[in-house]
């Protein structure tokens, strides 16, 4: 799994303009959290999908910026929690051990 750091509004402002031309996939972690630990090492040891970038959101460190994303996508907060983001709009979002990297693979074929 390459992670691909979400630490800023501009960063956000920029993954929800790729999103135009590709999905792109947001997890929301907190690093104090047993459930969290555990669905992040799940997606971990997943086969992720190639082409799909997969942000990775400390927010523990960046909750103003969890707060945003909750806010800009009409979506209560949680943690852990994963987000698919296509054409600016989130298409998708699951959290705490419903986090499945197959069900993300299956979201990301029907939208």
């Amino acid at each position: 799994m390459n992670w691909i750091p979400l630490c800023s509004a501009e960063e956000l402002e920029q993954l929800i303009r790729k999103s135009e031309q590709q999905p792109q996939v947001i997890f929301k972690h907190s690093t104090r959290c047993s459930i969290s630990s555990v669905a992040k090492s799940r997606l971990e040891k997943a086969e992720a999908p190639a082409e799909i970038p997969f942000y990775y959101l400390d927010l523990i460190s960046y909750r103003p910026l969890s707060n945003s994303i909750a806010e800009r996508f009409g979506i209560e907060h949680e943690s852990p929690q994963v987000l698919v983001i296509k054409n600016g709009q989130c298409v998708y979002d699951e959290s705490h051990m419903g986090i499945d990297m197959e069900e993300i693979k299956d979201q990301l074929s029907l939208n």
